[in-house]
């Protein structure tokens, strides 16, 4: 079976690496030369709106998939004419957008932050008036990592911050006061079934995933997997998606969803029996759900700009380490450590060492 995979980062690459193994042949479509899942497959090199190279990438794959959500949703669906795409072309129009993703979680019954639509800075005006301060001010499309987004913490901060954003559609979201933030990787198969990776406590910096932990038994385990279901039947969803929440007052309030693969379960792939990727590549082509059981005690930290000397990252015991080829760049991801433990204990310790790899 050839997979063709809109996007060649290092999702991508990833997903290539876990369906190789299962007989499977990839194509990348991506604009960058030096994408750098081109390793692992054919690369046609086009825009994602290029229809003549959309066709040519349909004539050649059995399927379509997907790495990331700044993929138009228009790509996936003129693809759809011609070859299955899963996740579908709605459930990445929606995924990809802010406004429609809160809309949808208000529908559904999901608890979010207070939101509204801003298309003017009169929009925001209005929307802090009614919503307060502090806010988050978001670009409902194509923000992420921190890009895209500025936080509102007194009135000076509301003056102009339309334009500073772009004078594109954004959205203005209340500030939660949580506890902590986590996120479920959940798969659902064509035929709906539908299985949930353990909660996911991450750490942020300026917006970047900087530390994700894999918890056991967490007792917000069945209301993130109730959310995120009522979501997957929504969209009719097929293929891997990650839900962020926050954790507010002993619950949980949605964040945003990712239509995809996602960097809060990069530790499936030593820390679970069967990983994201894998179980991803399974859903989309229709054969059986892995296990989502954890195997021992995990963690995944991202290496931001640069990958510390891969000697020294080996050196740690129970690190697995995971380089993307990519040229280093300050604020770039370009690599990230898995790390797979007996016990939590243990665990915490070797974060530490990492840790202070990154910080040399």
């Amino acid at each position: 079976m050839k997979i063709g995979v809109i996007g060649g980062g290092q999702l991508g690459r990833m997903l290539a690496l876990a369906g190789t193994p299962l007989g499977m042949n990839f194509a990348f479509l991506d604009p960058a030369p030096d994408a750098c899942a081109a390793a692992l497959g054919e690369h046609l090199r086009a825009d994602y709106g290029d229809q003549d190279h959309l066709r040519q990438l349909a004539d050649e794959v059995d399927l379509v998939t997907f790495e990331f959500e700044s993929v138009p949703a228009e790509t996936v669906a003129f693809l759809s004419q011609f070859v299955p795409v899963y996740p579908s072309a709605e459930a990445l129009r929606i995924a990809r957008d802010r406004w429609f993703e809160k809309s949808m979680f208000k529908d559904l019954g999901i608890p979010t932050p207070a939101f509204a639509d801003i298309q003017s800075q009169a929009d925001l005006d209005a929307a802090v008036a009614s919503i307060g301060l502090p806010a988050v001010l978001k670009t409902r499309t194509l923000g992420y990592d921190g890009k895209g987004q500025k936080v509102l913490r007194k009135p000076e901060d509301v003056a102009g911050t339309f334009a500073e954003l772009g004078s594109v559609a954004c959205l203005l979201e209340g500030f939660v006061p949580f506890t902590g933030e986590v996120s479920l990787i959940a798969v659902r198969a064509r035929d709906g079934e539908t299985k949930f990776y353990p909660l996911v406590h991450n750490t942020h910096d300026s917006g970047i995933l900087k530390l994700s932990v894999a918890s056991t038994d967490h007792p917000l385990q069945a209301l993130a997997e109730d959310y995120s279901s009522r979501v997957l039947r929504q969209l009719d969803y097929v293929g891997v998606m990650a839900f962020e929440f926050f954790e507010v007052d002993g619950g949980l309030k949605a964040n945003e969803i990712a239509p995809r693969v996602h960097n809060s379960g990069h530790w499936t792939t030593e820390g679970a029996e069967c990983s994201q990727f894998e179980n991803h590549l399974r859903a989309v082509a229709g054969l059986p759900l892995g296990s989502t059981a954890k195997v021992g005690e995990s963690a995944m930290l991202n290496f931001i700009g640069v990958v510390p000397p891969v000697e020294k990252v080996i050196a740690i015991e129970d690190c697995h380490l995971h380089h993307y080829g990519k040229a280093f760049k300050a604020g770039r991801k370009v690599g990230h450590a898995n790390l797979r433990c007996a016990d939590m204990a243990t665990l915490q310790a070797q974060i530490i060492k990492v840790q202070a790899l990154i910080a040399e």
